[in-house]
């Protein structure tokens, strides 16, 4: 694979031990930042009516978080790799506070929107940092559970960080709930002082838009970035209309659709953390090439057909939770692969891996979108990208694969056949 860059200087030899509790700071971070990319949507009614806009105005906010961190995370991860995971994970951090506690003193549309639009850039700076850390620093054996332990903090910052910033927001008002943030993100400050050490950088070998389009150039970064986009557009694309599809199908109520945001969140924790731990002993017997990566597509397709056409509710409600067991073990498998194939671009690819994300799901929601009927749209654009993205995991996969891994294969199956022999 080519390579255009010098290779970061790795942190010191890591531990054959783990200890979980060296990264708390960021993943305190990630469970805010999960909590924060979600938690305006079902304030968004009340925080209408107090500035006054209608709530089609107040979701600007929400655009603006997204397209900012869509656009500048490739610029600010290519920052990281060059400057330090430190410098930019405390700036992005410090950033964070600052734009909670703007967005908690708005008394207007143009201040809370530029206000989540610095939020955005926050997370765009913090977020590919803290992956290419945990990445770079977690030991070999324990990297795929590390990066699905941050994956699944993430999506509890949905499942239990939403809820209550929405419960302290019905009691002390919206703006409640980003001083929260805000307080949350600064109790996290110190940790991250003491855990997240500064590492030298290597001298730049290329221009800064070069080096951002970087990954582009590696071929397997390349196929994963490709199925990402792909993948997304029928994950996420699909389930910005889940519950237009779950109202259309069992005319469910707001808070039944609620509790079946809980179940998005224990499939994503779940699929998270079982990823993290099946490509460990993958990587342990010596598959390097992330042999799961088209199971997950397999599986979306299958959460997504149940979702949109199973035969009653609670095939429906089974079909919810493998799409995000899918959802959050095709991310976390995502992540390691971004922080293994191409050390020198650990942070710009996972940033690009998020921007991929964004665009997939807009492309997506707008193609679902398209058909008359959501449950039609659904399957087809649902169940279709996702087989889709399923063969692309399998092209990703087989292109990773090394002659060790190809070798130690070989190796078992002559074992095997000796043993047969020998029971002869």
């Amino acid at each position: 694979m080519s390579r255009t860059s010098g290779a970061p200087a790795e942190p010191a030899a890591a531990p054959e031990t783990y200890d979980w509790l060296r990264y708390a700071g960021v993943f305190v971070l990630l469970f805010l930042f999960g909590t924060e990319t979600f938690l305006v949507s079902p304030l968004l009614p009340t925080i209408a009516g107090d500035i006054g806009v209608s709530e089609a105005a107040a979701a600007s906010s929400v655009t603006a978080y997204v397209l900012v961190y869509a656009v500048c995370a490739p610029f600010l991860g290519l920052l990281s790799d060059r400057i330090g995971r430190r410098q930019t994970l405390l700036a992005g951090t410090a950033l964070f506070i600052v734009s909670n506690a703007a967005a908690a003193l708005s008394t207007g549309l143009a201040p809370l929107v530029l206000s989540r639009a610095v939020a955005g850039l926050a997370a765009a700076a913090a977020g590919p940092a803290i992956w290419a850390h945990i990445a770079e620093t977690a030991p070999d054996r324990f990297r795929g559970r590390a990066l699905g332990l941050g994956m699944a903090l993430f999506s509890c910052g949905q499942v239990v960080g939403v809820p209550l910033g929405s419960a302290l927001a019905g009691i002390a008002g919206w703006r409640s709930a980003f001083v929260a943030l805000a307080i949350g993100t600064a109790a996290a400050l110190p940790l991250l002082l003491r855990q997240v050490a500064a590492t030298p950088r290597p001298a730049a070998a290329i221009g800064a838009v070069r080096a951002v389009l970087a990954g582009w150039t590696d071929p397997a970064l390349r196929k994963a970035l490709l199925v990402n986009t792909v993948f997304h557009a029928a994950n996420l694309g699909a389930y910005t209309f889940l519950g237009a599809l779950l109202v259309h199908r069992f005319d469910l109520t707001v808070a039944e659709l609620g509790l079946v945001g809980i179940l998005v969140g224990v499939g994503s924790v779940t699929g998270s953390l079982a990823a993290g731990r099946l490509g460990d002993r993958a990587r342990a017997a010596g598959r390097s090439h992330l042999p799961l990566l088209g199971l997950w597509g397999v599986l979306l397709a299958v959460g997504v057909a149940l979702s949109a056409g199973g035969p009653g509710l609670i095939a429906a409600l089974v079909g919810v939770t493998v799409w995000f067991v899918a959802s959050g073990g095709f991310v976390t498998d995502q992540q390691t692969l971004a922080g293994t194939v191409a050390p020198e671009l650990r942070a710009t690819s996972s940033a690009w891996l998020t921007s991929t994300m964004y665009a997939g799901t807009g492309v997506g929601a707008w193609a679902v979108g398209a058909f008359g009927d959501v449950s039609t749209g659904t399957l087809v654009i649902g169940v279709g990208l996702a087989l889709l993205s399923a063969l692309g995991g399998l092209a990703v996969s087989h292109g990773l694969r090394t002659p060790a891994d190809t070798g130690q294969a070989a190796g078992q199956r002559s074992d095997g056949v000796e043993e047969a022999a020998e029971s002869v």
